[in-house]
């Protein structure tokens, strides 16, 4: 697990398209609402965008969780219709549906886990591009996730860190100095 990285999510050299689908198939900002939550294109990292992200065929979408019930399916249909845009879904190859599955889980364990230990998530960002997805759940809660070691598969609980290990290129917590709460980070590898 690392918690910093010395280059851009999604940049991780020359690998097969498919992930992302066209430019500009992003929610534009002002978006109506879905299932009562906010939707909007975020770029990364609060810039604008602009024509050199279009061009990489990155595209970002994020969903206001806060003050939101039902936010583990919340989280879930808003990722699913991401998929559907990007061309994740409908899957051709039982490989293609399997990291679409993948991407729902690990999606539905972070959020989880903002309900369970952070007094539930603010904000679900999802980035695509042609190689990798990145999945970021913000929260205002100060602990440290971590799979539990050892892991124990026939007991209850304590699973949702290590299935994200297991399933994710990688994974970490990102914190802003002088402001509460955190981001949790988890990326996936397109279907090839």
């Amino acid at each position: 697990m690392s918690t910093t990285r010395p280059y851009p999510p999604g940049d991780r050299g020359p690998e097969p398209s498919g992930a992302s689908g066209a430019p500009g198939e992003d929610t534009p900002a002002g978006a109506p609402s879905v299932m009562g939550a906010a939707v909007s294109s975020v770029p990364p990292s609060g810039t604008d965008v602009g024509v050199a992200e279009a061009a990489r065929g990155r595209q970002v979408r994020s969903l206001e969780l806060r003050g939101e019930s039902g936010v583990v399916p919340l989280a879930r249909d808003f990722t699913r219709q991401a998929l559907y845009a990007w061309g994740w879904l409908p899957a051709e190859t039982a490989d293609r549906r399997a990291a679409a599955e993948d991407v729902l889980l690990v999606v539905s364990e972070l959020v989880t886990n903002a309900c369970l230990h952070a007094e539930g998530p603010d904000e679900l960002v999802l980035t695509c591009d042609n190689k990798v997805i990145r999945l970021e759940v913000t929260d205002g809660g100060s602990g440290q996730p971590a799979p539990r070691n050892p892991h124990r598969a026939g007991r209850p609980g304590g699973h949702g860190m290590f299935i994200v290990q297991r399933l994710c290129l990688d994974w970490g917590v990102l914190r802003t100095p002088g402001r509460p709460g955190k981001t949790v980070w988890a990326e996936l590898g397109a279907p090839a």
